[in-house]
């Protein structure tokens, strides 16, 4: 694999599924559940719902951002969404930007410093309700992997720099640890909450099917390699639902013509705005797209 780098906007890429760290403490925050602006409703409501993630579930900078938090958690994310459609149910969000798997049972440590503590604190005996979404972070697949594109698209713009650049089978062993760290992610929760119903949830297109644009700056050879690791991605979430036997919430498909060069995306760009989302990550659409999701499954 290749290693980290720190250049501004391979920084930003690095994040496409979660900041690289958070800064000071956190605390679980549970809130009953808003009623303005949700989605269809789910016929079944949950006392209690807690939503695990990275900023995939965060979703930083999509306003309204809470900025007492150090997770940069949206009031309009996936989770808040899906507790606003069950009346009743209170939410517990504990998803955190830059969250790998081992923050689950382990505290976050930020950039500059404090902790985040483990998402897993969250999920009590009465938690009836679960959604998972991690693992991009983990062995650093899309700062280490993806990031690094950024960075080699200008050595090679017409060609594939950084697909010659990864070692495959390195980038198979972080598949095979992503499995099975997911895995040991559903079992925990199991620990605390035997009779939870737990969602593993997917991650959105990022990369076109076809086509290139200014918004994600890769080698033109460089798409399709980074496409492929986004897919394998939600491939491997969805291997680890199966051995696990709990749901799987597929983000892939539906978020089809939505990728970041699509007209509507549902994923932001290298621009980073305080009115819209960091870069490389979900936007408010996209998030209303995985409430749906989410939603449709527990229908």
């Amino acid at each position: 694999m290749l290693r980290p780098i720190v250049p501004a906007l391979a920084v930003a890429l690095a994040a496409a599924l979660g900041l690289s760290g958070c800064a000071g403490s956190d605390e679980p925050v549970a809130a009953p559940a808003r009623s303005t602006g949700s989605p269809t409703a789910a016929p079944t409501a949950y006392d209690q719902y807690v939503a695990l993630g990275d900023s995939y579930t965060a979703a930083p900078l999509v306003p309204p951002t809470d900025g007492s938090s150090i997770c940069l958690r949206s009031g309009v994310n996936y989770p808040a969404l899906v507790a606003q459609a069950m009346p009743g149910t209170e939410l517990t969000d504990v998803s955190c930007s830059g969250a790998r798997t081992a923050n689950v049972t382990s505290p976050q440590t930020g950039q500059r410093g404090g902790r985040v503590p483990p998402q897993l604190t969250a999920v009590r005996p009465g938690t009836d309700l679960v959604t998972i979404s991690l693992g991009g972070n983990d062995d650093h697949l899309f700062g280490g992997t993806l990031g690094q594109c950024v960075q080699l698209a200008p050595t090679d713009p017409a060609g594939a720099p950084c697909r010659a650049a990864v070692d495959a089978s390195s980038l198979t062993r972080t598949f095979e640890h992503i499995r099975a760290n997911l895995s040991g992610v559903v079992d925990a929760v199991r620990g605390r909450s035997p009779h939870a119903r737990i969602l593993l949830v997917g991650y959105p297109q990022i990369v076109p099917a076809s086509g290139t644009c200014d918004l994600l700056p890769l080698a033109d050879g460089d798409y399709a390699f980074a496409r492929s690791v986004t897919e394998d991605l939600n491939r491997t979430v969805q291997a680890a639902a199966d051995d696990t036997g709990v749901e799987y919430v597929d983000l892939w498909g539906p978020s089809a013509g939505h990728d970041i060069c699509a007209d509507d995306p549902w994923v932001n760009g290298r621009v980073t705005s305080a009115e819209t989302a960091l870069a490389y990550h979900p936007l408010a659409a996209g998030q209303r797209a995985a409430a749906e999701a989410v939603l449709a499954e527990l229908r």
